[in-house]
């Protein structure tokens, strides 16, 4: 058993459906597992991954998650803890199947429940990969220690963002004690809430893609970002204020975001795209709206490395407060090659929808757009970026 805690998710995740079920409640949708890598999964991947999904049905908030998350998570109210103690993952929502060494992975159901699937199911999906193909980690504590001496060198603040592809639970559990013990107050915290309760860290993250995927897909393309970013305003009053800009690509996303956005929200990720050209543009941004970008936080996220880190920062140079969220180059720099793998929103029912509408997400690189190659044309013609 893979998941032990209902916990060791991504504090996104918990945000993200808090929203959902204060504004979407009757919304189902379709999650799709995609091979970016075009791994090859070995011949009984699917009936091992189908015993980890049968196992989360016994995975339930217990009294000490509850008990951190009401000190940690203070824009959480006391019905989102209820229907929290109340929920149960069930497998049902979960299809998987395997033809030869592809591996196929569908959820389907309320979004407000299946929305808790994703992190969970590519860690196990992860974990599973490298014990099933007999691949072990190396140099865990060496790797990481230097790491997390070199990050302290240059005041590099960072967030743990590893769940999803990390090695396993217990290469992610011993990489964030040893960023703790060397990183002595530049580890803000990480996004897994379980390491977060087990190391006494703060909780990281806001919202996802898909946030604004079914806003795009609902309400159309061109008023997504906007009425995204005002919705999750309504449910958190400015709290969890790092605003996502990459969805419908960052130029997209700035024209959406004015001057009341500039000043609420307290900064931005940057996801994907190029982050020196992402900075200046952030920075010309919130000069042309009288905002003093020194106010404002970047939290830099996509594949980042030390050396990338290096130059963000340089680059940076104290004109904006830059911190940054490191992921498998933490959790799974290990001597093996990390699977290249994303779940992804594919389809959503609005309330009294007859049909399910498609979902797209794209980015600031063009490989990485996700969706139905025709949706994701449309998507492109109609922001006027094709």
């Amino acid at each position: 058993m893979i998941i032990h805690d209902f916990l060791d998710n991504d504090l996104y995740k918990f945000t993200v459906m808090n929203a959902i079920q204060k504004k979407f409640p009757d919304s189902e949708v379709v999650y799709r597992f995609v091979n970016r890598g075009n791994t090859s999964f070995p011949p009984g991947f699917a009936d091992a991954l189908r015993e980890e999904v049968e196992s989360m049905a016994g995975v339930v908030l217990s009294k000490e998650n509850e008990k951190f998350m009401r000190a940690k998570c203070y824009y959480f109210d006391s019905v989102f803890f209820d229907l929290l103690k109340g929920f149960r993952f069930n497998p049902a929502e979960v299809q998987v199947s395997q033809e030869g060494g592809e591996l196929n992975v569908e959820i389907r159901g309320l979004w407000y429940r299946t929305v808790l699937w994703e992190v969970p199911l590519m860690a196990m999906i992860s974990e599973l990969y490298f014990r099933m193909t007999g691949q072990v980690a190396r140099d865990l504590e060496r790797n990481a220690t230097e790491k997390a001496k070199a990050f302290a060198g240059i005041k590099a603040e960072i967030s743990e963002f590893g769940t999803r592809r990390r090695f396993s639970f217990d290469v992610q559990d011993r990489v964030i004690g040893i960023l703790k013990e060397n990183m002595k107050g530049l580890l803000n915290g990480t996004s897994n809430v379980y390491f977060a309760m087990k190391y006494d860290l703060t909780p990281m993250g806001t919202h996802p893609h898909e946030w604004f995927m079914y806003h795009g897909a609902h309400f159309g393309y061109r008023s997504a970002n906007a009425l995204a970013l005002e919705n999750w305003v309504d449910v958190y009053d400015g709290y969890l204020g790092i605003a996502l800009t990459d969805t419908y690509t960052s130029d997209n996303f700035f024209n959406s975001f004015d001057t009341k956005y500039a000043k609420l929200f307290d900064g931005l990720r940057w996801d994907s795209g190029d982050p020196l050209e992402f900075t200046e543009k952030a920075l010309k941004h919130y000069r042309k709206h009288r905002v003093d970008p020194k106010s404002k936080t970047i939290v830099y996220s996509d594949a980042l490395d030390l050396d990338g880190v290096k130059k963000i920062k340089t680059f940076v140079d104290g004109r904006l407060h830059d911190v940054y969220g490191i992921g498998t180059y933490l959790t799974n720099d290990v001597g093996v090659t990390p699977l290249n793998m994303v779940i992804k929103l594919f389809e959503c029912r609005p309330k009294g929808s007859e049909v399910f509408l498609p979902a797209v997400k794209l980015s600031d690189v063009e490989g990485k757009h996700t969706g139905y190659p025709d949706e994701v044309d449309l998507c492109l013609k109609m922001l006027r970026l094709k």
